[in-house]
C-alpha cells in the first residue's frame, strides 16, 4: 500500500483559493498523509502558518492520516466538519478525546467523507477557532459536474477581543450588521451579544489586499464558499451574476436552484456554478449594512484584460433579490396543519441583556437534555427558536434530512450537518442512527451562544 504525502503547507494566505486539477499520482495513492501545526501567527493562531490553514484535499476512498502538532498557549483539537467517521476522530476536546497541549501530538485518520466541500476546526471550547485555527477540506467527487474553474473561498472575521468577551457576559453594545431585508429587518431587542470585528476577510486578506481570480468568457466556474465566521451569517453575492447552487453542506441538492444572494449560516458550505457572459471585473461580496465590513469582505473575478478595470459591486441590500433560503432550495409546500409525526422537541432560549445563559429546554450545558437513540433509529427533532436572535445548530457525525422550516413542508428535504433556526422560528430535521456508538455532539455554532451552554450531544443507547 502507497503512503505518500502530496498534500503540503503552503506560503501565503491564498494558498486555499485555487483548487488545480489532482494529478493521476495523487488519486492512485491509498493514504494521504500531512501534518498540520498549530503556532502563533500574524494577527492569530494559525495551521502551517497560515489564515486559513492548508486547503487538504482527497479523492472520494482515498484515506487521510493527519498528524497534529500543537504549539500554541490554549488547549486544541481538530473537528472534521461534516465528516461521517470514527467516534474517536470527531476532535471533540472533552468528549472524545482528551485535548492537546503545547508541545503534544495527535494523529487523526480516517477515510474522509461523504464527498463535497467539507472543513476543519479547533473544537476544544477555547475559542482557537476564532483565532484562527480552521481550514477547508475538499473531497472531489469524480462524478461531480464538471467546471472550467474551482475556487474556494472561506470568509471569515477576526473579532475585537473586548467585544468578544463583553458578548460572552451578555453586555457587548456591538450592533447587528445584517444587510436590509434580512430576518433582523426589525431591532430586535438589545441582546448584548454581538461582536464587534475588527477586520472581514476572505481566505486571509481583506479587499483590496486579496488574490484576483481570473476567469474566461463562457466559462463555467464552481465556487465552494465556507463561512467561517465566529457569529455571523453571510449574505454573499456576485455583482452581475446569477449564482446556481448545487450543494449545501456539501451535499448535492436535488434539482439546482438559481439565486441572486446566497445565505450562510456560521459553518455552513455552499457550492454554486457561475457562468461568466460578459468582460469586466466583478466583486463576489458579503453584503452588510456597515459599508466597512461590505468593502472589505469582497474578492475579484475578472475576464482576460480587465483586472485593472473599476469593478462592478454587489447591491447593499436584498430588496428585489432572490436570496436563497431552504424553502427555496427544497421547495416549499404550505401545510395548513400542525406537525404530527413524533418528534424530539427542543426549546432554544435564553440571552438577552446581562444573561448569557442559552439554553436547550430552559438548561445550560452539561445539564442540557441528551438525545439517547438505539443504532438503526430513525429520529426526528424539532427545534423551536423562542427568541429573537438566531442559531445555526451543528450536528456531528450524522447527516440529517431537513423536513420543515417554520411549519412548511419541503418538497425535496435538504441533505445537511447544520441549519439557521430563525428568530422565533422552527426545523424538522430527521436522520438514521448510523454512526459507531458513542457521544456526537449537537450545539450552537455561533461560537458565543455556544459558551453559554447552547450544546448537548446525541447518546447511542447500548
Amino acid at each position: 500500500m502507497k503512503r505518500r504525502t502530496f498534500l503540503r503547507a503552503t506560503a501565503g494566505s491564498m494558498a486555499v483559493a485555487a483548487l488545480p486539477g489532482l494529478s493521476r499520482r495523487a488519486m492512485a495513492e491509498d493514504v494521504v498523509t500531512v501534518t498540520l501545526r498549530s503556532a502563533p501567527g500574524a494577527g492569530g493562531l494559525a495551521f502551517n502558518g497560515t489564515i486559513p490553514g492548508p486547503l487538504l484535499r482527497v479523492v472520494r476512498g482515498q484515506r487521510i492520516r493527519v498528524r497534529y502538532v500543537s504549539n500554541v498557549d490554549v488547549p486544541t483539537s481538530i473537528h472534521w466538519h461534516g465528516m461521517l467517521l470514527p467516534n474517536a476522530m470527531d476532535g471533540v476536546a472533552g468528549v472524545t478525546q482528551p485535548a492537546l497541549r503545547s508541545g503534544e501530538t495527535f494523529l487523526y485518520e480516517f477515510a474522509p467523507g461523504p464527498p463535497g466541500t467539507r472543513w476543519y476546526h479547533d473544537h476544544a471550547f477555547r475559542f482557537a477557532a476564532a483565532r484562527g485555527l480552521f481550514g477547508a477540506f475538499i473531497v472531489h467527487d469524480p462524478s461531480d459536474e464538471p467546471a472550467d474553474r474551482d475556487y474556494a473561498l472561506v470568509f471569515h472575521d477576526v473579532p475585537n477581543w473586548r467585544s468578544f468577551d463583553a458578548a460572552l457576559r451578555g453586555v457587548s453594545g456591538a450592533v447587528m450588521t445584517d444587510p436590509m431585508g434580512a430576518s433582523h429587518d426589525m431591532e430586535p431587542p438589545k441582546m448584548g451579544d454581538e461582536v464587534a470585528y475588527v477586520a472581514h476577510r476572505i481566505n486571509g486578506a481583506s479587499y483590496p489586499h486579496g488574490a484576483k481570480y481570473p476567469v474566461r468568457l463562457g466559462e463555467r466556474v464552481r465556487l465552494r464558499i465556507v463561512n467561517a465566521s465566529p457569529t455571523q451569517t453571510r449574505y454573499v453575492a456576485l455583482a452581475g451574476h446569477e449564482l446556481i447552487v448545487t450543494h449545501a453542506d456539501g451535499n448535492r441538492l436535488e434539482q439546482p436552484v438559481t439565486v441572486d444572494v446566497l445565505r450562510i449560516a456560521t459553518g455552513e458550505r455552499y457550492d454554486a456554478m457561475v457562468e461568466f457572459r460578459s468582460p469586466g471585473a466583478f466583486l463576489l461580496q458579503g453584503i452588510s449594512s456597515d459599508p466597512r465590513e461590505m468593502q472589505q469582505q469582497a474578492v475579484l473575478f475578472y475576464t482576460e484584460g480587465k483586472e485593472d478595470a473599476p469593478p462592478q459591486t454587489a447591491p447593499p441590500m436584498l430588496e428585489g433579490l432572490r436570496v436563497s433560503t431552504y424553502e427555496t432550495l427544497g421547495g416549499a409546500i404550505a401545510e395548513a396543519v400542525t406537525e404530527t409525526e413524533p418528534a424530539r422537541e427542543f426549546l432554544l432560549g435564553g440571552g438577552g441583556w446581562d444573561n448569557p445563559r442559552w439554553t436547550i429546554n430552559d438548561r445550560v450545558w452539561p445539564h442540557t437534555p441528551k438525545l439517547v437513540v438505539r443504532k438503526g433509529e430513525q429520529v426526528t427533532v424539532r427545534f423551536r427558536n423562542a427568541g429573537a436572535m438566531e442559531h445555526p445548530m451543528h450536528l456531528h457525525g450524522h447527516l440529517f434530512e431537513l423536513t420543515h422550516v417554520n411549519g412548511t413542508r419541503l418538497a425535496r428535504p435538504l441533505r445537511k450537518d447544520g441549519a439557521l433556526i430563525g428568530p422565533k422560528g422552527s426545523a424538522t430535521w430527521r436522520f438514521v442512527a448510523n454512526a459507531e456508538p458513542g457521544r456526537w455532539m449537537l450545539h450552537c455554532h455561533n461560537d458565543v451562544h455556544m459558551d453559554g451552554g447552547m450544546m448537548t450531544e446525541i447518546v447511542y443507547r447500548t
